[in-house]
């Protein structure tokens, strides 16, 4: 019993565990554009990547400020020399097993080198500020893209409460028309009529819950969101100024975005750096000049001074010339190896050189590179080119459609206006019996075609707003 107790406690707590952790940020939570757009900001994986690049750029520079820096490299070693070798402290043959200790610093730093070094460290400061804009790029693209689909679902709560209301009017209609035709003052073909246009409503019901759970479904998607189920947006109050596209004009939103917009901002300055790798090049063909020193010392085990000598004892070091021979001895010496430290004070050796290299050929490579870089220039010149091409065009294009959203919007707005008037007197006739249902449910149609139309519109018109104030600096943010 205490096994089965302790078993079902576990479950329990895992379970509650496991939900605990699959609970999703948006539980709960009312989303505004804002809100997505900060959310997606803060953990697209593009973004996210994007941001490595940059960090990569930052490595590159400082790498790059490094290399003004000598480079200081050291050196030990320790082993034993087997058989006939030469030692090369005491430049005598060993015969024995001996100990050797080496130990080596050297450093050298370039002097000159055509400006190299400095005009790397301004390119790959250029490519740093480059992949920054190409970060707010992406950053402003994940925005533009989050906020239509921010207005798609905003279009759509519209449509469905459209459609739903629609409906309500439907329904209403027919209760009364069925109180009508118990009395006798409608024929049954009416109510019939009705009742197929309420299923028909509320096909249109179903229709529009959902795309408007469709459109749910792709804006949590562009968010990484693990369901959404109870993701729901803030529905804010949209006023629509006709009079906005009037004061603005092509060439003003592009004046503006040539300053702003990071993409053109990113384009200049792969032209500035290429140009830079232009002066990389150049240097390759001017002369080199570095400064190198080292300092290096060592211990070897058959390196020997004079300890004493043997008075009892005589070495033989030759013979004369006279006949006959009469040999020549010295007094027999004894030796000791000479202590770690005053062969490491001894060995001591120092070196300091101004060294000048000089490029004569080189297969060709320096003039090859130099013409690559040439041409990267006229590559870079052209992206940018392009680019602000592009932009042209796009404010061009957004401009034209901000335009027509705006006369669309207007034309549907009275074109709702008259329906209205049109339906109403219909349903004041059809209430009198002086038209038939069919004639209602056309009134009706049209009415509820031209609302669709007017939201289709207003939602185009806003959106196309949007993207022009994109360009001119404006915030994301809809009021």
């Amino acid at each position: 019993m205490k096994k089965f107790f302790a078993v079902l406690f576990f479950a329990i707590f895992f379970s509650v565990g496991v939900k605990a952790q699959t609970v999703s940020p948006q539980a709960g939570k009312v989303w505004s554009l804002h809100d997505c757009i900060d959310y997606a900001l803060a953990n697209n994986i593009q973004i996210k990547q994007q941001q490595l690049n940059e960090q990569v750029a930052k490595i590159n520079l400082l790498e790059s400020k490094f290399s003004m820096f000598p480079v200081v490299e050291g050196d030990a070693s320790h082993g034993y020399n087997y058989g006939r070798t030469i030692d090369m402290f005491t430049n005598q043959f060993a015969t024995s097993t001996v100990q050797t200790d080496n130990f080596y610093l050297s450093g050298s730093v370039t002097v000159f080198n055509g400006f190299q070094l400095l005009n790397t460290i301004k390119q790959n400061r250029i490519n740093l500020q480059s992949s920054q804009y190409d970060l707010d790029k992406m950053m402003n693209d994940i925005s533009l893209n989050i906020a239509t689909a921010y207005l798609q679902i905003l279009y759509n709560i519209e449509l469905l409460n459209n459609a739903q209301n629609q409906l309500d009017v439907t329904n209403q209609q027919v209760e009364r028309t069925k109180q009508l035709v118990s009395a006798g003052t409608v024929a049954k073909g009416d109510l019939l009529t009705l009742e197929a246009q309420a299923a028909s409503e509320d096909l249109n019901v179903v229709t529009s819950q959902n795309t408007l759970d469709l459109s749910y479904l792709s804006l949590s998607q562009m968010l990484n969101l693990t369901s959404p189920d109870s993701f729901k947006i803030a529905i804010p109050k949209i006023d629509v100024s006709l009079e906005s596209v009037v004061l603005l004009t092509p060439e003003k939103v592009y004046a503006f975005a040539l300053n702003t917009q990071p993409e053109i901002k990113s384009a200049e300055l792969k032209v500035q750096s290429s140009e830079e790798g232009l002066n990389i090049a150049r240097g390759m063909r001017s002369p080199m000049i570095s400064l190198r020193g080292s300092l290096g010392t060592g211990y070897s085990g058959d390196s020997k001074q004079i300890s004493g000598t043997n008075p009892l004892g005589f070495d033989t070091i030759g013979y004369t010339y006279q006949l006959p021979p009469v040999p020549v001895v010295q007094p027999e010496f004894q030796t000791e190896t000479v202590p770690f430290n005053d062969q490491i004070k001894d060995n001591l050796n120092k070196s300091l050189s101004l060294n000048l290299s000089m490029p004569i050929l080189n297969g060709w490579r320096t003039n090859a590179t130099i013409s690559k870089a040439k041409i990267a220039i006229q590559s870079a010149q052209y992206t940018l080119q392009t680019t602000k091409n592009s932009l042209f065009q796009s404010i061009q294009q957004a401009y034209a459609d901000a335009t027509a959203a705006r006369n669309k919007y207007k034309s549907s707005q009275k074109s709702v206006d008259a329906m209205k008037e049109a339906f109403k007197y219909s349903e004041q006739k059809y209430n009198v019996g002086l038209v038939n249902s069919v004639d209602y449910d056309d009134a009706k149609n049209k009415l509820a075609e031209a609302e669709s139309n007017l939201l289709q519109a207003k939602y185009e018109f806003v959106f196309r707003l949007k993207i022009l104030d994109f360009y001119m600096g404006k915030p994301i943010e809809l009021k």
